[in-house]
């Protein structure tokens, strides 16, 4: 079960209040397996704080922890020895309401991984607040319309994974494009590229890199093709997100790094009502890049080029097509 906001802000708002000492003042509240949680306050600042306890864990000299735009994360000695503390405060220039969801955010995932060792749940841990801290990092602004179209058509290709019987557990781990990874899914030895427009005639494509469409290092190499339109009966963004999240339902893992996927594509929950556009699929391609596909890699430009952008139309070579079930077949997962 998800965890609720006002349990943090309770224990914050019983803690609050002016305090001539420095120090921490806490409240402990209900922890997640062998980590103890506490919400705290730190004086003379006074500002919000999750502190997690992990047990048997030692940090790192060199360890470096993430900071936010809204928050700072430190490794902080409380009275109870047996455990490392780090506390995740945030800071006066921090909005509570972005400060809370990821508090929410960070102790559901927690949650969900209790029975996990503490050093790996220490690395999840920081794992999930460097993606809040590259959420912020970005700014915490709504996608803009371009972004929220290409959001569009990965969430489209990776409901399609599901649907054609691929594991959630391997289609998240397979998605890395909001990990900047050069394609969108990595899977296997492969990749397949997403590519999405409203154009309704023609198929422009924009290659972001020498590397994108490069076979050579990565094989089986796929572009998936979603072109779409604006449509009253369509769905919008928050729609194909919670359809995915009812189909991991059985999946708490799979969900909670869903989510984590979805952040660091700067989707946050918060700005759902500014996504009122709704789309469906008229046409989708799912191309093989090999052999003669139009392309520009390293070893098909002039020696001293060493980075280029450019456009194809997938329109234009319609001979490369095959259909994304054969696709994952040659990829290995079905």
């Amino acid at each position: 079960m998800a965890r609720q906001s006002n349990e943090f802000a309770l224990a914050w708002e019983s803690l609050s209040g002016s305090d001539t000492g420095a120090g921490w003042r806490t409240i402990p509240v209900t922890g997640a397996g062998t980590c103890a949680l506490s919400a705290g306050r730190h004086f003379p600042g006074n500002q919000e704080s999750l502190l997690v306890g992990f047990t048997s864990v030692q940090i790192p000299v060199a360890e470096k922890f993430p900071e936010g735009q809204g928050f700072v994360v430190e490794h902080v000695s409380l009275s109870e020895e047996r455990r490392t503390w780090i506390a995740l405060t945030r800071k006066e220039s921090g909005g509570i309401e972005l400060f809370m969801a990821m508090i929410c955010d960070i102790t559901d995932l927690l949650d969900a991984e209790s029975d996990t060792d503490a050093t790996r749940l220490l690395r999840i841990f920081l794992g999930r607040v460097r993606a809040w801290q590259e959420f912020m990092r970005q700014g915490s602004e709504a996608l803009s319309h371009e972004a929220e179209v290409g959001l569009v058509g990965e969430l489209m290709v990776l409901g399609f994974m599901l649907e054609s019987g691929m594991a959630a557990a391997s289609a998240i781990e397979a998605w890395v494009g909001p990990l900047d990874g050069i394609q969108d899914f990595e899977i296997g030895t492969g990749a397949i590229e997403v590519k999405t427009t409203l154009a309704p005639v023609g198929f422009p494509t924009r290659i972001g890199s020498l590397e994108q469409l490069d076979d050579a290092i990565r094989q089986p190499l796929y572009i998936a093709g979603l072109r779409l339109r604006q449509i009253t009966t369509g769905k919008t963004l928050p729609d194909m997100v919670d359809d995915l999240k009812r189909a991991m339902l059985d999946d708490a893992v799979s969900r909670l790094n869903f989510a984590e996927r979805l952040l660091r594509a700067r989707y946050y929950e918060g700005h759902r009502d500014q996504y009122t556009r709704r789309f469906n699929v008229t046409s989708m391609y799912v191309m093989e890049v090999k052999d003669n596909f139009p392309r520009l890699t390293m070893g098909r430009v002039p020696a001293g080029i060493t980075k280029a952008t450019y456009e194809i139309n997938l329109d234009r070579v319609p001979e490369f097509n095959v259909d994304l079930r054969t696709a994952l077949e040659q990829l290995g997962v079905l």
